[in-house]
């Protein structure tokens, strides 16, 4: 929370509702497998609407995860930066 605002000098909380709100991009259903008798078909189903919050969440997460990976900056750094992008809308 400190390096966004320190990075940023906006309010970490909207920070993160941005970066949320701004990855929650993809449609409101998913498909999944219907089989019996070794028949196997895909169907339509609606999802719930936290899923793309998840997702969202997930998404930030996994990206600073692998960002930190042989680095040098420390997890809070890359989780911070991720933020900080995803936020503004950008890719990197």
């Amino acid at each position: 929370m400190e390096i966004v605002y320190l990075l940023t000098d906006q309010n970490p909380i909207q920070v993160i509702a941005d970066a949320i709100v701004n990855r929650q991009v993809g449609p409101s259903e998913d498909a999944t497998s219907i089989g019996s008798a070794g028949a196997v078909r895909r169907q339509a189903v609606d999802i719930s609407p936290l899923r793309p919050v998840n997702q969202a969440i997930y998404l930030i997460t996994t990206g600073a995860r692998e960002s930190a990976f042989r680095n040098i900056k420390s997890i809070a750094e890359c989780l911070a930066d991720e933020l900080i992008n995803a936020a503004k809308g950008s890719s990197n």
